[in-house]
């Protein structure tokens, strides 16, 4: 029985320690609820009706503010040494040694075309020089064979032993055998400049590359008949390829003729490129090309690259800032601050902009700079390290409550 009685014992609900396990569990729940409570009434808080989103961005140092700019205009990215690449003959392409994107050097085989009619004649023009040079080595035999006769000749004729007649006839025979020496000798020159011409033609069935460079197209193909003249039908092409010399790149632009008198050729500018809008690429004017376009108004300048870089590319869209100080001048450019275009507001030298100051923002008078990409410098009225608003300033005032919305 006592056996019973224990286990009857073991199998009770201990109500006592459930209840205060329930009660432990009471302030944890408690603290969680006022921890969610806080986070909604700051949410709302920093969420009070009224206040205009914006975004914001701290005004940096600017050791140097960039020279205004006088102009702008729009061009593209050419390439002035740029070259389709073609055989001096008509023939067959057999091979191709290039590829898009390859780089050569000057003098490096690009192709090589079909030389078996070239070769028969390089084989036959060696043939007539070895043949000329027989003839040569003939007549100069015939020649020393005949001088010792013609001697004798003299001789006996002196001596009286010789007729006239039969000395004439022997110096005939000397003179016809010194000429045939002259003529072969020509001979052999005319063989040899015939060998030449061939030897040019089996050269001409290798076409290489006239300076370094980079292929940009690809035109030819194996099996394909290449002209220097023009285009035929079918599988005819003109070319092998295009090769571009990217250390001559630069942009050539289109000026309105009413502002031409802005530019000046060594002026200083700005290349950014519509590729990598963020980039900003020191330049310089080469030239004003001296004639203009009837039909646009407009008149082209030249406007070279102070770095070359890779990421330049030909028939790339550029946009040009010709900067308003002439190149060589010196002078000290006021220091100031640099912030994002979009936190000012105003034109020419006096605008405004808006600094953070706690939940509101604090309107001020500046003084502006110059503009440069996506950058307005602050020259007075704003101190490095200081907070602005950035975005749609129509709608703030002075002391207009804000929450932030991002970070610039």
């Amino acid at each position: 029985m006592s056996d019973k009685s224990d286990l009857l014992q073991k199998l009770k609900l201990d109500r006592a320690n459930g209840t205060k396990r329930r009660a432990r569990r009471w302030p944890w729940f408690i603290g969680g609820l006022a921890v969610l409570i806080a986070a909604g009434t700051a949410a709302w808080v920093s969420r009070t009706p009224g206040a205009v989103p914006v975004g914001f961005a701290v005004a940096r140092a600017a050791d140097e503010v960039a020279p205004a700019a006088a102009l702008d205009a729009s061009g593209y990215v050419v390439a002035r040494r740029q070259a389709t690449v073609a055989a001096k003959i008509t023939a067959r392409v057999t091979e191709i040694m290039i590829e898009e994107g390859q780089h050569v050097s000057g003098g490096q085989i690009m192709a090589r075309l079909d030389d078996s009619n070239i070769h028969a004649a390089l084989v036959q023009a060696q043939a007539q020089v070895n043949q000329s040079t027989a003839n040569l080595t003939a007549a100069k035999v015939a020649l020393t064979d005949e001088m010792p006769i013609f001697q004798r000749s003299q001789d006996l004729n002196r001596k009286g032993w010789v007729s006239g007649a039969d000395l004439d006839a022997e110096r005939a025979r000397y003179d016809e055998a010194d000429q045939a020496v002259k003529v072969a000798e020509q001979g052999v020159a005319v063989a040899a400049a015939t060998l030449k011409v061939a030897e040019r033609n089996q050269e001409d069935t290798v076409v290489r590359a006239p300076y370094d460079g980079v292929i940009t197209v690809k035109a030819a193909q194996p099996g394909e008949v290449v002209s220097p003249l023009s285009a035929g039908g079918g599988f005819t092409r003109t070319g092998i390829g295009t090769l571009v010399d990217m250390d001559s790149l630069e942009v050539e632009v289109d000026v309105s003729e009413s502002f031409i008198d802005r530019t000046f050729p060594g002026q200083d500018a700005t290349v950014r490129l519509n590729a990598y809008p963020d980039w900003l690429i020191p330049a310089t004017v080469i030239a004003i090309i001296p004639t203009a376009d009837r039909s646009k108004a407009t008149v082209k300048v030249r406007v070279g690259f102070k770095q070359k870089d890779p990421r330049i590319l030909p028939e790339m869209g550029a946009r040009v800032a010709f900067l308003a100080k002439p190149a060589g001048t010196v002078s000290a450019a006021p220091k100031g601050v640099l912030v994002p275009d979009r936190a000012t507001s105003g034109r020419g030298d006096h605008g405004s902009v808006f600094v953070i100051k706690g939940e509101r923002v604090e309107q001020r008078t500046v003084m502006l700079g110059a503009k440069t990409g996506h950058e307005q410098s602050v020259l007075q009225g704003l101190a490095a390290g200081e907070t602005v608003a950035v975005g749609d300033l129509s709608r703030l005032s002075d002391g207009t409550v804000i929450r932030r919305a991002e970070t610039n």
